[in-house]
């Protein structure tokens, strides 16, 4: 297990392994289901083959490789936790997360808006490649419209106050890092839910997202994935209205326990559309796969929301496995990778620092 507070080099060493493999495992599943993210699977299979797509294939512009939204929020994710981070460190602020994330995700939404980057543009947002439109949800456009900042403080189990009945899973497909921090996994859970606030009030939009932080802080810490769905688990059970997460996270445990994994017991879980579904497909489709390369294409081989299920299910393997695991030749075609990889670098360097 990974010592938060006395890591030696070795585990040092294997932590930033696991933050790239997070960041960048969710952006080869983000590029392998963006071209087929509205497809059916009939239709997939009609133009790919009996096995659906087997690899990266070209999008609607014939370009390869190219990430969505949900690499680009992660991304900014990162940035805001990495400032918070630092300025924690330097000024003691610790409750200065929720404003810099919530301004992180001001920055992604100026990229959906603008042609290219400001003059006085820096970070993420002087980066021209993230000003693509490429799908992004309707709640977190219309939620980051609105200013507000989540109480890091704030009871959780009510509607909050933004898009009150939304939980697509645009919350969840972008909290992979708060899980990534070395906080505790019960602070990861928390603050990732209140994160998702910004976009989604359904108390299952935001607990899905808290339930995916906490699991892959588990992993980082080096439990299994079974085992660190089991320990999220107990952690949705203390808050109210964790039901439809608690109970989408189960059916995912039974089905991968069943063998034999196949794209149609994948629709059993839903479409990946809302928050719990898609953490589900993608939990599923890790435990259910031993081996990274099918359990992502098995991950976006169906009909739904392929690239988000996609990019959560690698977040999942690369942070169990490191970004050594990860499919090479994926990863070669795999859009700004060179850049996601000093993001990542970035956000491990300044977490191991106190």
């Amino acid at each position: 297990m990974y010592d938060r507070l006395n890591p030696s080099w070795e585990a040092t060493a294997i932590y930033r392994a696991r933050v790239r493999g997070c960041l960048l495992g969710g952006a080869i599943g983000d590029a392998l289901g963006y071209p087929i993210e509205f497809a059916s699977l009939d239709g997939i299979r009609a133009k790919h083959g009996a096995q659906g797509i087997t690899g990266l294939v070209i999008d609607g512009q014939n370009v390869v490789g190219r990430v969505t939204d949900d690499t680009q929020m992660t991304l900014f994710t990162v940035e805001g936790l990495r400032q918070a981070h630092e300025r924690e460190r330097h000024k003691g602020i610790g409750g200065a997360w929720s404003r810099l994330v919530r301004d992180a995700y001001g920055r992604w939404l100026d990229t959906q808006r603008l042609p290219g980057p400001p003059a006085n543009a820096h970070g993420l947002a002087a980066q021209p490649w993230l000003y693509a439109r490429r799908a992004p949800g309707n709640a977190c456009l219309s939620g980051l419209a609105q200013d507000f900042v989540p109480d890091p403080m704030a009871e959780l189990g009510r509607p909050g106050p933004v898009n009150s009945n939304s939980k697509g899973c645009g919350a969840v497909m972008r909290s992979a890092p708060f899980g990534l921090t070395r906080v505790p996994a019960d602070t990861a859970f928390a603050m990732a839910a209140r994160s998702a606030q910004t976009t989604h009030g359904h108390p299952t939009g935001y607990y899905a997202a808290g339930a995916f932080a906490a699991i892959v802080a588990y992993l980082v810490e080096g439990d299994s994935l079974e085992g660190a769905v089991l320990r999220a688990l107990r952690l949705l059970a203390r808050h109210p209205g964790h039901e439809e997460t608690t109970a989408a996270l189960r059916r995912a445990l039974d089905l991968a326990a069943e063998g034999s994994p196949t794209p149609e017991k994948v629709e059993t879980l839903g479409a990946g559309w809302i928050a719990e579904e898609a953490l589900a497909i993608a939990v599923y489709c890790a435990l259910a796969q031993p081996e990274i390369r099918h359990a992502l294409l098995l991950s976006v081989n169906h009909s739904g929301d392929s690239d988000s299920t996609g990019a959560i299910c690698g977040n999942l393997l690369g942070a169990q496995h490191g970004d050594h695991r990860l499919p090479h030749e994926w990863l070669e075609r795999v859009e700004a990778r060179a850049e996601i990889t000093v993001v990542a670098d970035d956000l491990a360097a300044e977490c191991v620092r106190r």
